[in-house]
Parts: C-alpha cells; structure tokens; sequence
C-alpha cells in the first residue's frame, strides 16, 4: 500500500484519530514532555514538531491542547513553579527571614535543576496569572503579613529577594551548564583557567589580590557562600526598616 492509499482523503478519518489522540494526550502529558525537553536539549530544541516526537504525535494534535509555543511556554513556567517549597506563616514576628532564606534557596535550587527558565522568565507571557505562581505568591505574601508586614511592603521584599536570586543565579546556571556540556568540574575548569587568569591579571594589582586570596576555596562553596552574603545583605536592609 502506498502512502497515498494510508492517507484516507476524509474529514471523518481526521476527525476520527483526532478523538484517539485527544484521549491519549492531555495537556499535562504535553508539559511534563516539554520539561523534560528543555532539561535534556534546552530552550532552542523546543519546537511543536521536537514535541510531537517525544510523544508520538502529529503538531496538529498539540494545538489542540495548547494553541502556540507561547502559550506552551507559560504552562511550563508555572509548572516549574510548582516545584518551590513555600514555607508556612511564622508564628513569631521574626520568622519571616528565615522564611524568606528558605525561600530564596528553594527558587535557585530550582533554576539550577532547569538553567534554560531563565531565558522563559522573560518569554513566558502572563506567567503572573499561572495558578502555581498565584499560590506561591498569595502564600508568601501570607508569610510578611504574619510577620507585620503591610501587602504592600511585602510584595516589595518579595519582589526584591527574587530579583536577586534571579540575577545571581541566572549567571551561575550558565555556567553550570557550560561546564556540563564539556564534562567538567568547577575543580577541572579552575585548574586549567588559573594560571591564565593569573597572567592575564598582572597589570591589575587589586583584581590579583582578590583572586589570590581564594584560590585554595572550593569553587561550588565559594558561590554557596557569595549566594548567601549577598542575600542576608538585602534582608538587613528590610529588617532595618522594620526594627
């Protein structure tokens, strides 16, 4: 039989498998397809057609589920989302740093597990109105307003601990990534990067002096460090305000 005669030139037959794939698709199976994708190819592979193969189905029957990449996008994003661990209101009025710790280390955990969210933050339409951000969103809000926070001032110190955890870690899964696809470890890179770096800052006397002064630091402890530095610093601007 040719692949004139399998193709049967009747909307009855299209409409027909397209009620066999609708039962065997769902718009869940759909997203957790596309994470998978983008964890093991990244952001530039995800295409309706990439999609359709890892399922086993024709872009056509996709649409039907999700009617283009952007709205595609904005489900995956909320449903990286949904992996944050929030934790519950404090019951004392100075829980909510340590809430907000836990917080920010749940969100770079999570960028780090999926580098290229990122580069969908930014892509991903109304991801705000995602159900998995909303409750994330109300429940930290929940959080400062235990703590005396007005919703005002805490939508501003959630706002401003995600900025900076997205910022800072947004650099770092690059670079993890980088070091992934060339099968490295920190260690490794650091090793066969030092001695350039060390020639190449001899004219800058204080760049040389901050370098040197960690070159024995285990790189991974070393941003783990820097990480929490710099977001206990934010923190103490809030907690200034509210003492």
């Amino acid at each position: 039989m040719t692949a004139d005669e399998q193709q049967v030139p009747s909307v009855w037959a299209r409409l027909d498998r397209g009620r066999r794939e609708q039962q065997s698709l769902s718009q869940e199976q759909i997203v957790a397809a596309a994470v998978r994708l983008l964890d093991t190819e990244g952001l530039e592979a995800l295409s309706m057609r990439n999609l359709g193969k890892r399922l086993n189905a024709g872009a056509t029957s996709l649409y039907r589920h999700v009617a283009s990449k952007d709205e595609l996008l904005e489900l995956v994003a909320d449903e990286i989302y949904g992996e944050l661990d929030v934790p519950p209101p404090p019951t004392e009025p100075g829980q909510w740093r340590e809430a907000t710790v836990a917080f920010a280390h749940s969100v770079r955990a999570m960028i780090l597990r999926h580098p290229w969210i990122a580069s969908v933050l930014g892509a991903a339409g109304m991801s705000y109105l995602g159900p998995n951000l909303m409750r994330i969103t109300d429940q930290m809000l929940g959080v400062y307003e235990a703590a005396g926070f007005s919703l005002g001032e805490g939508n501003a110190v959630m706002s401003t601990v995600l900025a900076y955890v997205t910022g800072v870690t947004i650099s770092e899964a690059a670079w993890v990534t980088m070091l992934a696809r060339r099968g490295q470890t920190d260690q490794d890179w650091f090793e066969r990067l030092w001695p350039i770096a060390q020639e190449a800052m001899k004219p800058y006397p204080r760049l040389s002096r901050l370098y040197a002064a960690g070159v024995d630091h285990d790189p991974q402890r070393t941003r783990d460090e820097g990480f929490d530095y710099g977001l206990g610093k934010v923190l103490d601007g809030f907690a200034a305000t509210r003492a």
